[in-house]
């Protein structure tokens, strides 16, 4: 068997096309102490293209209530590297990822404790973005800088929003620096007249609109289904606000090829809401993953 090719003798570019796959934590901590061809591999530039970032401030150092003591990407870095946690800067962290893209990353999905600095940093540095995903938190505390960045991120094709604050401003921006938005995801949202009316004007030949989960009235559908009229995907499954089986709607989207309203009703349930927002959610809903 000595003639069978070792894992750590592949040849570069195909570790590089593993590596861009495995996330965050394990081409940071794994994957570059399996071996030297490894560790030079994770280096290049093409191994982060992809930057998703998790909840960096889980209880600070990591110990999450529902898993007992889970150890946190933070975590593990300042035990690997053994730093001081009370020295310990997230905001240099977040950089020190961002920067090992060189300008290459398509994707990013900032921690909702991202701060201006980290922002601004980003929008400099990830000039080449295609996915862009914001949490809800970041969305409501940082809203007036993301919209005054978005100017940098020209070519984004996928955006992802965890609410709906501000929207018909962020779309706006949106408007007018993104020509090559085609998908918009905005979670948990409420969708009244003046949001159904910017998303029509602002983005009228957008391609994917999903709004899982949201609150939107009946007419605020009917409105998005007339004047969106280049839709290929629209989800508005488990929404309250219109009935699943309205045959209006219906017939009103019969054009859309994927088309879901599946567990949509007028009330909502009385069971607890639940949030719809996790990483793996945001992976769903990006084109960019899908087609890789």
């Amino acid at each position: 068997m000595d003639d069978e090719r070792r894992w750590e003798e592949l040849e570069v570019d195909c570790l590089m096309n593993i590596f861009g796959r495995v996330g965050m934590e394990s081409l940071l901590l794994d994957v570059p102490f399996v071996c030297k061809s490894w560790h030079k591999a994770t280096l290049n530039p093409s191994c982060w293209q992809y930057l998703i970032f998790p909840d960096l401030t889980i209880n600070h150092f990591g110990f999450d209530p529902t898993d007992g003591y889970w150890c946190t990407l933070i975590e593990r870095f300042v035990d690997e590297y053994w730093l001081d946690e009370s020295r310990f800067s997230v905001t240099a962290f977040v950089k020190f990822i961002i920067s090992r893209s060189k300008g290459k990353a398509i994707t990013l999905r900032l921690s909702p404790c991202a701060s201006e600095d980290v922002l601004k940093y980003a929008a400099d540095e990830c000039p080449a973005l295609k996915g862009l995903v914001l949490p809800s938190d970041l969305v409501y505390h940082q809203s007036s800088t993301i919209q005054e960045l978005i100017g940098k991120w020209t070519n984004l094709e996928d955006l992802v929003l965890g609410s709906s604050y501000d929207l018909e401003h962020f779309l706006g921006q949106i408007s007018i620096h993104c020509k090559n938005l085609c998908l918009l995801s905005v979670l948990n949202a409420d969708i009244d007249q003046d949001s159904a009316n910017a998303i029509v004007s602002f983005l009228p030949k957008l391609k994917q609109l999903i709004l899982k989960k949201a609150n939107i009235d009946r007419d605020d559908l009917v409105t998005l289904l007339r004047g969106c009229n280049e839709l290929v995907r629209l989800d508005v499954s488990d929404c309250v606000g219109f009935d699943e089986e309205d045959e209006e709607i219906a017939n009103l989207a019969f054009h859309i090829a994927n088309f879901s309203s599946q567990g949509s009703a007028l009330l909502g349930s009385d069971d607890e809401y639940e949030c719809y927002e996790c990483a793996d959610d945001y992976h769903d809903d990006l084109s960019g993953y899908r087609s890789d």
